[in-house]
């Protein structure tokens, strides 16, 4: 994994190790070149000091919500999210050349795939040991490194690859009620095209909340998805993740933020 000192200008820098998700859904956006592996910590603290040109975070998934990764995105005092890409996994079980179903005894894993696999597992493999890990790059990392034949991870297809590892079974768990949206963060906002979507931070209180969205409906911009996520300040206060169709540059949602100062712009882009 390349640490932070080795991330420069113009590269994009993702959730390390190699072999994760998002690893990836950065070759399947932008291929191999620039592509950085950073820690958690180092991914976030290199966009906010400007020495990654792009950072691509998950946010999002079918199945359990927002990822714990959204909360370091609202927490950057800068940030322009400038694209999102939604990507329906499939999971791969990975293990090392050799090793038999039945030699597994653990297996290793994010805790938001665990979520996503949990109906395979709990049907085939329902003895088996589970460990989270940071990431599927890092659960193949352990498998790969192991002494002993008795490991498996669940992770994307990448992970054999650059792992030297084996897969013993693909698509666990593959349908549309397994997506995963990650957003790209960006330095420039785009600009609008036909079918945007524009990702927005409102801070209020619980008696504040219905004026609020009351503003959203009374200036006709359509509100596509709510998140709520704590503000850290109180238990009647809360941040939340509102997101609308249109662009920042476009009448209605132009005249609504013109009007409203306490909504921050996270990005616009296109929908996908």
């Amino acid at each position: 994994m390349l640490g932070m000192s080795s991330a420069f200008a113009g590269s994009i820098g993702y959730l390390g190790p190699a072999g994760s998700w998002t690893h990836q859904a950065c070759l399947d956006l932008f291929g191999e070149k620039d592509l950085v592996a950073l820690s958690r910590q180092e991914l976030f603290d290199a966009y906010a000091a400007g020495k990654v040109e792009r950072a691509c975070v998950p946010v999002t998934t079918s199945v359990v919500g927002v990822t714990p990764y959204l909360d370091d995105v609202l927490a950057l005092p800068e940030v322009t999210v400038v694209a999102e890409y939604p990507k329906m996994l499939g999971y791969s079980l990975l293990v090392r050349p050799g090793t038999r179903r039945e030699d597994i005894t653990e297996v290793l894993a994010h805790p938001v795939a665990f979520e996503e696999v949990k109906p395979w597992v709990d049907r085939e493999m329902p003895d088996v040991r589970r460990t989270e890990a940071a990431s599927g790059g890092a659960a193949a990392q352990t498998v790969a490194n192991s002494a002993t034949l008795d490991k498996a991870s669940f992770g994307p297809a990448v992970g054999a690859s650059v792992y030297s590892l084996v897969s013993l079974v693909d698509g666990i768990e593959e349908g549309p009620h397994n997506v995963t949206r990650w957003w790209v963060l960006g330095r420039t906002l785009p600009e609008p095209t036909d079918n945007d979507k524009t990702s927005l931070l409102v801070d209020t209180s619980d008696e504040h909340l219905d004026a609020a969205l009351t503003a959203f409906t009374g200036a006709g911009v359509q509100i596509l998805t709510i998140y709520e996520r704590p503000s850290k300040k109180s238990l009647d206060t809360h941040q939340y993740l509102i997101e609308v169709a249109g662009h920042p540059k476009d009448g209605k949602l132009a005249q609504l933020l013109q009007a409203r100062s306490d909504i921050r712009v996270l990005g616009a882009y296109p929908r996908r």
